[in-house]
């Protein structure tokens, strides 16, 4: 049986601390001809020799490109721009967790499900074939040893569609899994102003959603690793403290319009490619924040995006009021 051809899109920056035990899990991936595609965003410590072993070690598997420091958002940019045409999957990956080593087995397997689930419909109703697919899931959240703290993300309520997407990441890029056709879109149409992105795996989950199937499984293969680089706030607080939480970053100007910068960046981008109901719906959230704040107030009270957690939602409505997404 031919293994499907999965390239892995790994950026790094000052990782040598847990980076060897990642490698070596993704090299460890089962009922798959792996192909590791590594770009260094300019370390300043051991990370870049350990990337040179990896590459001496497995040159069929491994490639490794140095990169002037742009942050991650930019880093994967940059390697979703540089990856191979004609592999049959596509995964990012960070560099301080471990996976489980059926994780790309599993996604495969989903996403195969997915697609076939679709051909006839897909074959009736939208005419070209394949469909753009993403799976995500589910992490187990662990300490830097290694020991279990709780999972997240929890599955969505609502199918994932740009009604959430524009306004709410649910997707973990360290779990996101795409087929070709979803690179395809995403390398087609790469952000012009990637400043007003908010980050390469919203990206990706914002046009997927939109133009094609978001496959979420809720049993996660990844051990996502929480220290001091990388603890995702807020993700195991109480309600209380998601309220301080949200509160301080508005009071210290953290929101600054990233929703609806976003929003423009992919009407630039795939404007035309729109459904008009679709393209109106995200026109009118955009224009209506020029309005005073009546008409936002009006407007965030019958809005059809929406977040899917009740807290997050009412915040979403509040900033849209305040002009503030």
């Amino acid at each position: 049986m031919t293994l499907p051809r999965i390239q892995v899109l790994l950026s790094t920056y000052n990782g040598e601390k847990y980076l060897r035990e990642q490698l070596e899990s993704v090299l460890s991936q089962q009922g798959a001809e792996l192909h590791l595609l590594i770009r260094d965003d300019g370390s300043k410590d051991g990370t870049v020799r350990i990337l040179k072993e990896f590459t001496v070690a497995s040159p069929e598997a491994v490639h490794y490109i140095a990169g002037e420091n742009k942050g991650a958002k930019g880093s994967f940019f940059e390697l979703i721009a540089e990856s191979s045409p004609g592999m049959d999957y596509y995964a990012f990956c960070d560099q301080d967790d471990v996976w489980m080593e059926d994780k790309l087995q599993r996604a495969v397997a989903l996403l195969k499900q997915a697609y076939q689930n679709q051909e006839e419909a897909i074959a009736t109703n939208r005419g070209a074939l394949p469909i753009p697919l993403v799976y995500c899931s589910s992490t187990q959240m662990v300490d830097p040893e290694l020991n279990p703290i709780g999972i997240w993300p929890g599955e969505p309520q609502k199918t994932p569609t740009v009604y959430n997407s524009l306004v709410e990441n649910i997707a973990v890029g360290c779990t996101m899994v795409m087929n070709r056709a979803a690179m395809e879109l995403i390398k087609e149409h790469l952000p012009q102003h990637p400043e007003r992105v908010i980050m390469h795996d919203w990206w990706v989950y914002l046009v997927i959603s939109t133009f094609g199937e978001v496959v979420f499984d809720k049993m996660s293969s990844i051990l996502y690793r929480q220290h001091e680089s990388n603890v995702q706030g807020g993700q195991t607080e109480g309600w209380l403290m998601k309220w301080k939480s949200r509160y301080n970053s508005f009071k210290k100007g953290q929101l600054g319009n990233k929703f609806s910068k976003q929003a423009e960046e992919f009407l630039d981008c795939y404007g035309e490619l729109l459904f008009n109901e679709h393209k109106q719906a995200i026109q009118v959230f955009l224009d209506t924040l020029s309005k005073n704040v009546w008409l936002r107030f009006f407007y965030a009270v019958r809005t059809p995006f929406y977040r899917h957690s009740t807290l997050d939602n009412l915040v979403l409505k509040i900033i849209y009021t305040l002009g503030q997404v």
